[in-house]
């Protein structure tokens, strides 16, 4: 059967490069993003599926350079405490880690989920609650995927206590920290992922990860 929704040769081959080129980016250029450019990323991102077309997310973009040191400051508390809850080496390999590049990205920013847009009662959110939560994220995956092609490295930068972003960026109650991305110009993406190349974790391969019909069946009956 012939599928006339498939993208072409080119275009299949471009969006799974994306997907498999992307790097949490700690390295960077301090030179601008031009505006053009960060508009499509964040337009590839508030085009991410959300349930029942809540759209909750909303990009806070830092510059300012006195936030971001405050920021800064709280990633270095919260990486002090990250770093001793690591035993013997394992802790050692943990410090020489560079986890964030803050301070020397272009910008930075922080996609919110406003969990009370729309109401109480959304369609899909009915029975898990936490739906608003999962949409924010895939608008953080549509802009570390857009960012990709365009040149542009993304780092996510998650050993930071979401209530000192709360305070430091003046949050409104009902609105949460999902992820804090560091976005810029980069020297280079690295061939694969930097803690795979490091052995932090053995990767799973992905015969490992499939199951069927129920938990824990290895054996496709069709």
């Amino acid at each position: 059967m012939t599928n006339n929704h498939a993208f072409s040769d080119a275009e299949k081959q471009a969006v799974y490069r994306a997907i498999f080129q992307r790097r949490d980016v700690r390295r960077f250029r301090s030179e601008p993003i031009a505006d053009e450019v960060l508009q499509r990323i964040l337009q590839a991102a508030a085009h991410a599926p959300s349930v029942g077309y809540m759209q909750p997310w909303n990009f806070l973009i830092i510059s300012d350079g006195q936030i971001r040191k405050k920021i800064h400051d709280a990633f270095l508390v919260a990486n002090a405490e990250a770093k001793e809850m690591f035993e013997d080496e394992r802790r050692d390999a943990y410090a020489a880690l560079k986890l964030e590049g803050i301070t020397e990205s272009a910008l930075n920013i922080c996609i919110t989920c406003d969990r009370s847009r729309f109401g109480k009662v959304i369609l899909g959110r009915t029975h898990q609650s936490d739906m608003d939560l999962y949409s924010s994220v895939c608008a953080v995956q549509n802009l570390w995927l857009a960012a990709r092609a365009e040149g542009v490295g993304v780092g996510w930068v998650s050993i930071i206590k979401p209530e000192d972003l709360q305070e430091i960026l003046h949050l409104p109650e009902n609105v949460v920290p999902i992820a804090y991305l560091c976005v810029g110009y980069t020297d280079s993406f690295a061939g694969e992922p930097e803690l795979k190349t490091y052995g932090w974790l053995p990767e799973i391969l992905l015969s490992e990860l499939i199951f069927y019909d129920s938990w824990g069946n290895t054996k496709n009956e069709r």
